[in-house]
């Protein structure tokens, strides 16, 4: 698999889930593999990737779904990241997303 994955003309990088995080702000994806393709099973948005993933609630439940990855787009503005974090769970449905659908 690429360092990159695009979601819906995002280009997304494409981390494991121990990697250290920044305390940047943006659109995530817990993803794991599918036949061969990146399937999305849990997608939000954070103001800080370091604090969401020190205590993330859907963390064992993505685990258990088979969450190889996290994809993660830097989005500063919070405006851009509920029009994009809407967008991207509309069109793809995530099973682990339960409140935006």
């Amino acid at each position: 698999m690429s360092q990159t994955a695009l979601w819906s003309g995002h280009q997304f990088g494409v981390y494991p889930p121990n990697s250290n995080w920044s305390s940047a702000s943006g659109i995530y994806i817990f993803a794991g593999v599918e036949n061969q393709r990146w399937k999305p099973l849990y997608i939000g948005q954070a103001s800080s990737f370091q604090q969401r993933f020190s205590s993330h609630e859907k963390w064992n439940a993505a685990l258990k779904n088979g969450m190889t990855h996290i994809h993660a787009l830097g989005v500063g503005k919070q405006s851009d990241r509920d029009v994009i974090e809407k967008q991207l769970i509309a069109i793809h449905q995530p099973p682990l997303n339960d409140k935006l659908k």
